[in-house]
């Protein structure tokens, strides 16, 4: 956040807008409205890490900016991009529509990515509670909760994504920790006796298959051991 003046206006907000949008906060020390918008315009437009900044104008210490604006009532906020006005608003708005407001300006800054970014447990129910249909979201709560060895909660979540690789993936991890088979230590030597066991034995098949849906296909071993089963079989 940056004070600009009448003298540092074209410089700070038109010369810089051809870089990155920004956001005009035009207000007065005087006016409550602009103390409630304040922070909540701070804190949104610090969230896009640099996709939008933001400046402040105090009208009353600088009047020719308050003039060029044309400005009847404050708060008046203003977003500037490529030296023109995009978007406006007027009035001390709720922060659900200062975030939209300045999502606008840095699509790809959504508030589900931003929740996503932090990663705990409350962001991440907020995430799937915003986007109830988004796949990322319940992979990242239904991760989360498996990691903190709550298995019902992460399997009663991405049932619904089963269909999905990235869920199939950690609700396989969730049914192998059930029977309290690890991923770890020498797991390639335990794929290759599935591997051999898989041609005469369905259960030997079935959770090697479970297994590699575990490792997830990020993991080379998913492709590699898929490939070496079905020449086998076929």
């Amino acid at each position: 956040m940056t004070d600009v003046s009448d003298a540092t206006f074209a410089s700070a907000v038109l010369e810089r807008s051809a870089n990155v949008p920004i956001v005009v906060d035009l207000w007065a020390s005087w006016c409550g409205p602009c103390r409630t918008l304040g922070p909540i315009i701070e804190k949104v437009v610090g969230e896009t890490n640099g996709a939008v900044e933001l400046v402040k104008v105090d009208v009353d210490a600088n009047p020719e900016i308050s003039q060029a604006f044309r400005v009847q009532s404050i708060p008046a906020v203003y977003a500037i991009h490529h030296g023109q006005i995009v978007d406006s608003f007027v009035g001390a708005l709720p922060e659900a529509a200062v975030r939209d407001f300045v999502s606008r300006l840095a699509p790809g800054t959504t508030e589900v990515e931003r929740l996503l970014d932090a990663g705990d447990e409350e962001s991440l129910r907020s995430a799937v509670e915003l986007d109830p249909a988004s796949v990322e979201a319940a992979v990242a709560l239904g991760e989360f909760l498996r990691e903190a060895d709550r298995l019902d909660e992460a399997e009663k979540l991405l049932t619904p994504f089963a269909h999905v690789v990235a869920a199939k993936t950690v609700l396989a991890r969730v049914r192998l920790e059930r029977g309290g088979v690890s991923l770890g230590g020498d797991l390639d030597l335990t794929l290759e006796h599935l591997l051999e066991q898989s041609t005469t034995s369905e259960e030997s098949r079935a959770h090697l298959l479970e297994v590699l849906d575990a490792l997830g296909p990020e993991d080379p071993r998913y492709v590699s051991f898929r490939r070496r089963l079905a020449s086998r079989l076929y």
